[in-house]
This record gives structure tokens, C-alpha cells and sequence, in this order.
């Protein structure tokens, strides 16, 4: 027996072979969606760990620059009031200075005046005495 070549026969050999194939592509393509899935996942992961410690780091060092920077403002404060304080006394000593050689002044020009007064009341005094008599 002899069996002939059919072409049906063969279309359906051949479309058997390309529908098992196809089915094995597919099944492979989904296993490399799979992995590309797994690899992405965990690089995403190792960039979301390495964020976090950039932040960290990131955040330490600006609470090391607000603290140092705190620490110079407390310190230029510090030296500010002093000098203040210290201007404050010698403006004060400079005005007490100033009053009592006010005073004085004051106190020598009463007293002028008051010898004046008195050398005045003193002649008029003799005027009196004098028309008097």
C-alpha cells in the first residue's frame, strides 16, 4: 500500500505543528514577562532602599548645619548683648560724668550769682543807711 501524498493531511500536520509552537512561544514569553516583572521589582526595590538612605543621610546632615548654625547665632548673640551691655555702662558713666560736672557748674554759678545778690544787697543796704541818716 501505497499512500498517497495528501495535501488536507499535510495542512492539518503543519497547522498541528505551528498551533503547539505558537502555545510553547506564548508559554515562554510569559515566563520572560514574568522574570522582566521579578528583575523590575527588585531593582525598583534596591533604588527605593538607596533613596531612603540618601534622604537619611541627607536629613542628618542638615540637622548637623541647623544645629552648628544655632550653636554661631546663640554665640554671635551671646557677644552682641555683652557688647551692648558693655556700651550701655560706658554711656552711663559718661552721663553721670556729664550730670555732676552739671551740677557743679550749676552749683558755681549759683553761687556766683548768690555773692552778686548778696554784694548788691550790701550796697543797697549802705544806700539805706546812708539816706538814713
Amino acid at each position: 500500500m501505497k499512500t498517497k501524498f495528501c495535501l488536507a493531511q499535510f495542512s492539518l500536520t503543519i497547522a498541528a505543528a505551528l498551533l503547539a509552537l505558537t502555545a510553547l512561544s506564548y508559554g515562554q514569553v510569559g515566563t520572560d514577562v514574568k522574570d522582566a516583572a521579578k528583575d523590575t521589582g527588585k531593582a525598583t526595590k534596591k533604588a527605593a532602599v538607596k533613596t531612603g538612605h540618601a534622604t537619611e543621610k541627607a536629613a542628618d546632615k542638615t540637622e548637623d548645619t541647623t544645629e552648628s548654625a544655632a550653636k554661631k547665632t546663640g554665640h554671635a548673640t551671646k557677644k552682641a548683648a555683652e557688647k551692648t551691655g558693655e556700651a550701655t555702662e560706658k554711656g552711663a558713666d559718661k552721663a553721670g560724668d556729664a550730670t555732676a560736672d552739671a551740677a557743679k557748674d550749676t552749683g558755681k554759678g549759683v553761687k556766683k550769682g548768690a555773692k552778686a545778690v548778696g554784694h548788691g544787697v550790701k550796697k543797697g543796704a549802705k544806700k539805706t543807711e546812708e539816706v538814713a541818716k
